[in-house]
């Protein structure tokens, strides 16, 4: 994996020598993502610089070094990620005479663009991309991000300059970037605890969406259109009829081969395990067909409630890998807090951000590449808010409104601390954990109008974010498009749409790229292989959830190799005692960062209420961990800026 950097120059009056530098100074603001080598590359009469930060993962040689230029010395590439049928693709080049320097993917990018074109390669193109292409025959800048946005980039206009990279830090690295936060950026931050594209926090810098492609000429014109979308395939009506063996045995033998796929590497190899259905699933099909033990890795805290590691570890030894675990206590979790707004660039606040990058630290140790689980949920529909936000509006949609809003007001009535307490009489085996705030976050959901108003409470931080942010508006997006209940009817199959445009590209994958990255760590995701997510689209949605169950054909095939009782146990998720933590040794950080006078100094948030949840959470009465943790975050990164300005 690799980090990629650059910018045009659009009045074309920067010198080579200071082309050079700053494209070398922006790049070397990524060497965490690529620390085994370096390079730029300047066009000067056209005003454009390429800088480039290498992790060596394929070719080893120099022969592999970026930005590469073409044979033909048409194009020039700066590319950051791994396409898994380049040995197949420079077969073809081969034959039709092309002769290659090395065995890199790269290469195999830069000269199937200069064979074929960038539009006919693009779709042929099996792994995970982000990349600069620069046509020095037409002087146009095109960048790339992969379809389901596993790889990240940034880009962004700043005066007569234009901008892109893989982090936001490269952006900030050139003179000419403006820092200015957008507000608006920061409501949808409340909302999520990320912000969601096509926005960054920065005014004026976006995300490219991914399956997109941006072209640039050189005055600076642009043209952003798709070259994959997923919108066609959920929104079909005909789904493939093949019985459930056939499903099953196709499905396999794709999860198969992707799998392979990705197991191609000139350095060492492993994969994240935690003994759930994704990730058991993932290293169950690398064993099967490695001739050695699989190395697989694990950490699990020492805090009773927030420990799979014994899951992964009874996995590991049925499979008979090579497995690595690493108990942590809470201090080596909290130590990772002041580091985040580093490695994030922007303000991300998914708590499991912390054992992800704990886990990519111990997995650093051993190994260069690891594949991962990541995309299940979202592919399969294993989310239980899924089936449980269309159980539960069945039966809501039958009662008047007004009905339901009493009974709102009633659960209401007493404090999550009370329905606890109240609830201890019960068997544990009926007592959910966290009781009484799912009581209240069900009160929540009982007034609503649609199960589309449903999920956007089931997915929400904060219900109102914008009362909170001074001068910000909530930006619009697929999750407010009613229309969509026209175009896919069915609505889990909504919100896995909804989920895998939103949720996924900014959430899922940007805290695995980030935490992996930030210890040069290449992380690989073949759940999210296209061709698995296009099949896994042209399924009846009733296979996927079959028996009120989501990943129903994941769960087939991996009971073929690890027996049902051993990974099938309630949804934990990757979590951390952070709530624990805001009321013992993290409360002066949070209290200083939350404080009424930094608050109204800042002049981003409304202090009133910041404050009155930070309360509430102190006493006790509610949790509010996850609406703290985006103002916590974001507070943090201001902070973490200013410290390097």
């Amino acid at each position: 994996m690799c980090g990629v950097a650059g910018f045009i120059d659009l009045k074309r009056e920067t010198t080579r020598a200071d082309l050079e530098s700053l494209a070398r100074k922006m790049a070397a603001t990524l060497r965490h993502r690529g620390p085994d080598d370096s390079g730029v590359w300047v066009d000067e009469q056209a005003g454009v610089a390429f800088g480039h930060q290498r992790l060596s993962i394929i070719d080893l040689s120099a022969a592999g070094r970026q930005p590469m230029p073409s044979a033909s010395g048409r194009y020039v590439l700066c590319y950051n990620g791994e396409v898994y049928n380049a040995d197949e693709l420079r077969g073809e080049l081969e034959s039709l005479g092309h002769a290659f320097r090395g065995h890199s993917d790269t290469e195999v990018i830069v000269e199937g663009c200069a064979a074929w074109g960038l539009d006919v390669l693009l779709p042929r193109l099996i792994g995970m991309f982000a990349f600069a292409l620069w046509d020095r025959e037409t002087r146009t800048l095109t960048l790339v991000r992969d379809r389901l946005g596993i790889k990240p980039m940034y880009w962004g206009r700043a005066g007569s300059t234009l901008l892109f990279g893989s982090e936001l830090k490269s952006l900030r690295a050139h003179p000419a970037f403006d820092a200015g936060i957008d507000r608006d950026a920061l409501v949808s931050l409340l909302r999520h605890n990320y912000v969601r594209g096509p926005h960054s926090i920065y005014r004026g810098i976006q995300k490219l969406t991914p399956g997109h492609v941006a072209r640039f000429d050189e005055s600076g014109g642009s043209r952003i259109e798709p070259f994959w979308d997923l919108a066609p395939l959920a929104q079909t009506r005909e789904k493939d009829v093949r019985s459930d063996s056939e499903t099953l045995e196709a499905l396999e033998s794709l999860l198969r081969d992707a799998v392979k796929r990705r197991m191609v590497a000139d350095v060492p190899l492993g994969a994240f395990l935690s003994g759930g259905i994704d990730s058991s699933t993932v290293v169950a099909l690398m064993q099967s067909q490695s001739n050695r033990p699989v190395r697989t890795f694990t950490i699990g805290f020492n805090e009773a409630g927030y420990d799979e590691a014994k899951h992964a570890k009874a996995v590991a030894a049925h499979l008979g890998t090579d497995h690595t675990e690493l108990y942590v206590d809470a201090n080596a979790g909290r130590d990772v807090i002041p580091r985040l707004p580093e490695w994030f660039d922007e303000p991300f606040a998914d708590a499991s951000q912390i054992p992800t990058y704990l886990v990519s630290e111990l997995t650093r140790r051993h190994v260069t590449v690891a594949l991962s689980g990541d995309g299940g949920d979202e592919v399969f529909a294993g989310y239980t808010r899924y089936l449980w936000a269309d159980a539960i509006w069945d039966r809501l949609r039958l009662l008047p409104r007004g009905v339901r809003q009493a009974a709102a007001v009633g659960l209401r009535a007493l404090s999550p601390r009370t329905w606890d307490s109240l609830l201890r009489v019960a068997p544990e085996r009926l007592r959910p954990p966290q009781a009484g705030e799912r009581i209240h976050k069900m009160a929540g959901i009982l007034p609503r109008d649609s199960i589309d108003d449903v999920y956007r409470a089931l997915i929400s931080q904060w219900q109102d974010p914008a009362c909170a942010v001074i001068g910000g508006t909530e930006p619009g997006g697929p999750i407010w498009d009613d229309r969509l209940a026209e175009t896919i009817p069915d609505p889990i199959a909504r919100m896995q749409y909804l989920d895998t445009i939103t949720y996924l590209p900014d959430d899922i994958l940007t805290k695995v790229d980030r935490a992996s990255m930030a210890v040069g760590l290449e992380a690989r995701v073949p759940l999210l292989d296209h061709r698995v997510v296009e099949f896994a689209w042209a399924m009846p949605q009733e296979i996927k959830t079959r028996n009120r169950q989501g990943k129903w054909p994941l769960r087939q095939i991996l009971y073929k190799y690890v027996p049902k009782e051993m990974v099938e146990r309630p949804k934990q998720g990757f979590a951390v005692p952070i709530g624990e933590w805001l009321r013992g040794p993290l409360r002066d950080w949070a209290e200083d960062l939350l404080s009424e006078r930094r608050l109204r100094e800042d002049g981003f948030f409304q202090p009133a209420p910041i404050r009155r949840m930070w309360k509430e959470h102190l006493s006790g009465r509610r949790n509010r961990q996850y609406q703290l943790w985006g103002p916590l975050m974001f507070q943090a990164w201001r902070a973490h800026q200013a410290a390097q300005t």
